[in-house]
C-alpha cells in the first residue's frame, strides 16, 4: 500500500512536535492545578465585597452551597457566574442572622452584598468562600423593588381595584385559598361553624402553597379554579396559618398582585402578623392579621346585615303599633258616645264603627303591604349591587393582556381579546384600525362609513 504525500508530511510534523516537546518539561495536573492555588493566594490572598443575584442556594450538612450571577440590567443576559462556598461554622450564624434582619430566607433570585475569598482547590476548582452578609443591602434592594412593583401597578391603574368593589351584604359562600395541612385553615373554619349567632357559611377549599417560591404559581392557578366557577361565591378568602415572617416574601410578586387586583370579586387577605403588610396585602379588598380574623370579620359583617334588619323590623312594628293605638282610642271615644246618641244615631254610629273597623283592617294591610314590599325592593337593591349580576343583564367587560380596555385607541390590529358575559368568555381579534369616538355624531358616522 502506498503512503501519500499528505500522510508521509502529517508523520515527519508529529516526529518534530514529539521531539520539541521532549526539550520542555511535562507538568501533572496536580502541579499545574498547585501553581493556580499559590498565584491566586498571592495575588488575591485579601477579602472582596461582591454584590450579585442568588441563582441557587442550597444546604448540605451543615455548608452553605451557592450560585451567584450577574446579568444584563436590560437584556437580563447573564454576565458572568460563579460558585460560592459558606462552611458550617460560618452558615449557621450568617443564615439565621440575615432572615432575622430582612425578614426573608436567602433564596433563589434575590440580590446581596458577600464577603468573600478566593479558593481554588486541587480537587474541586475554584470558588469564592463566603465570610460575611451586609442585609442592610438586600433590604434596599427589597424595598425598590417593592415600590417598582407598587409603581407598575399604580400606573396600569389596578392598584385599588379590589377597594372599589362592594362585599355582598349576605358574603356566605366563600372559596378558600390555603394550605390544605395549615392549622389557620382548621381555625378559620372551625370560628365560623361555632360563631355565637348561628349564621351558616359554606366554604370550599383551593390548595396552594403558601411559603416559598411556588407561592405564586399555586395561588394564580387557585384563583383561576375560582374563576371558572365565579357563581358559586360571594368572596375568597387568602389565609396562611403560623410560620415565620421570613415566608412572605412569595407574596410579593407584581404576577400575583395583579391576579389578585384585577379579581372581580372581593378578596380578603389574613397572612400576615400585625406588623407586616406585602404587597397582596396592598391591593386585596380588606386585610386582616390572621385567619381566626378574616373569619371574625366575616362574622361581624353579617351580624351588622343581621342588626339593620332587626332595626327596619322593629320600626315596622313600632309604627303599626302607634296605629293600633290611636284608632283603638278613637273607637273607645266613640263607644263612650254612643249612650247619648238617639237611636237613629247610635245605628249611624254603628255602621260608622263598622265601617272605620274595616278600613282599619285594609288601611293595615296596605301599611303591612307597602313595607313588605319596601323590604323586598331594599333586599333587591342590595342583591343588584353584585358586578356579576351586570354581567347578566347583558353588559360585558373587555380584557386585553388580562387588563380592562379603556382606550380603543390603545388597541392594535391583531391584538386578541377576552369578552366576559354573563355566562362564558368570547374571544376576538382586532382587524380594523381602532376608531375613538368623537363628541359630534356626525363625525362618528362618517368615521364608522369610512371604517
Amino acid at each position: 500500500m502506498q503512503t501519500s504525500p499528505k500522510d508521509l508530511a502529517f508523520c515527519l510534523f508529529r516526529c518534530t512536535f514529539a521531539g520539541d516537546m521532549m526539550q520542555e518539561k511535562i507538568h501533572s495536573l496536580y502541579e499545574l492545578n498547585t501553581c493556580v492555588q499559590d498565584a491566586i493566594l498571592q495575588q488575591m490572598g485579601q477579602t472582596y465585597w461582591v454584590e450579585a443575584e442568588l441563582s441557587e442556594v442550597r444546604e448540605s450538612r451543615g455548608h452553605g452551597y451557592l450560585e451567584l450571577i450577574q446579568s444584563d440590567s436590560v437584556t437580563r443576559q447573564p454576565l458572568a457566574k460563579a460558585s460560592a462556598r459558606c462552611w458550617r461554622s460560618t452558615w449557621q450564624q450568617l443564615r439565621p442572622y440575615f432572615e432575622r434582619v430582612t425578614g426573608q430566607p436567602l433564596h433563589a433570585g434575590i440580590k446581596v452584598l458577600l464577603a468573600v475569598q478566593p479558593q481554588f482547590h486541587e480537587l474541586y476548582g475554584f470558588s469564592w468562600i463566603i465570610s460575611d452578609i451586609n442585609p442592610e443591602y438586600t433590604l434596599g434592594d427589597m424595598a425598590l423593588r417593592r415600590q417598582l412593583i407598587i409603581g407598575q401597578l399604580k400606573a396600569e391603574g389596578v392598584f385599588d381595584l379590589q377597594k372599589e368593589l362592594a362585599l355582598p351584604y349576605f358574603a356566605q359562600r366563600i372559596a378558600v385559598i390555603s394550605s390544605a395541612t395549615a392549622a389557620g385553615y382548621g381555625d378559620f373554619c372551625n370560628q365560623l361553624a361555632d360563631n355565637p349567632y348561628g349564621f351558616q357559611f359554606h366554604t370550599e377549599l383551593f390548595p396552594a402553597v403558601m411559603q416559598g417560591e411556588q407561592v405564586e404559581p399555586t395561588v394564580i392557578a387557585a384563583l383561576d379554579r375560582i374563576n371558572s366557577r365565579l357563581d358559586d361565591f360571594d368572596l375568597v378568602v387568602i389565609i396562611r396559618g403560623g410560620g415565620a415572617t421570613a415566608d412572605l416574601s412569595g407574596f410579593d410578586t407584581l404576577a400575583l398582585a395583579e391576579n389578585v387586583a384585577n379579581f372581580p370579586i372581593p378578596i380578603i387577605t389574613g397572612i400576615g402578623h400585625d406588623r407586616d403588610e406585602s404587597i397582596l396585602d396592598m391591593v386585596s379588598h380588606v386585610r386582616v392579621k390572621t385567619p381566626t380574623a378574616a373569619a371574625t370579620f366575616l362574622i361581624d359583617h353579617l351580624k351588622q346585615v343581621a342588626d339593620r334588619i332587626a332595626t327596619v323590623e322593629q320600626s315596622l312594628q313600632r309604627y303599626i303599633g302607634t296605629q293600633l293605638h290611636v284608632q283603638r282610642l278613637r273607637l273607645e271615644r266613640l263607644s263612650q258616645l254612643i249612650p247619648h246618641l238617639p237611636t237613629q244615631r247610635m245605628a249611624a254610629g254603628q255602621h260608622r264603627l263598622e265601617t272605620l273597623d274595616s278600613s282599619l283592617r285594609v288601611a293595615l294591610q296596605r301599611i303591612i303591604e307597602k313595607r313588605d314590599y319596601q323590604l323586598n325592593a331594599f333586599a333587591t337593591q342590595l342583591r343588584s349591587y353584585d358586578p356579576q349580576r351586570l354581567l347578566q343583564r347583558g353588559y360585558s367587560i373587555t380584557l386585553h393582556n388580562g387588563k380592562p380596555v379603556r382606550d380603543s385607541a390603545l388597541l392594535q390590529l391583531g391584538d386578541q381579546l377576552e369578552t366576559r358575559v354573563g355566562k362564558g368568555t368570547v374571544w376576538s381579534n382586532v382587524i380594523a384600525p381602532p376608531v375613538r369616538e368623537s363628541s359630534n355624531p356626525s363625525k362618528n358616522k362618517k368615521k364608522c362609513k369610512e371604517t
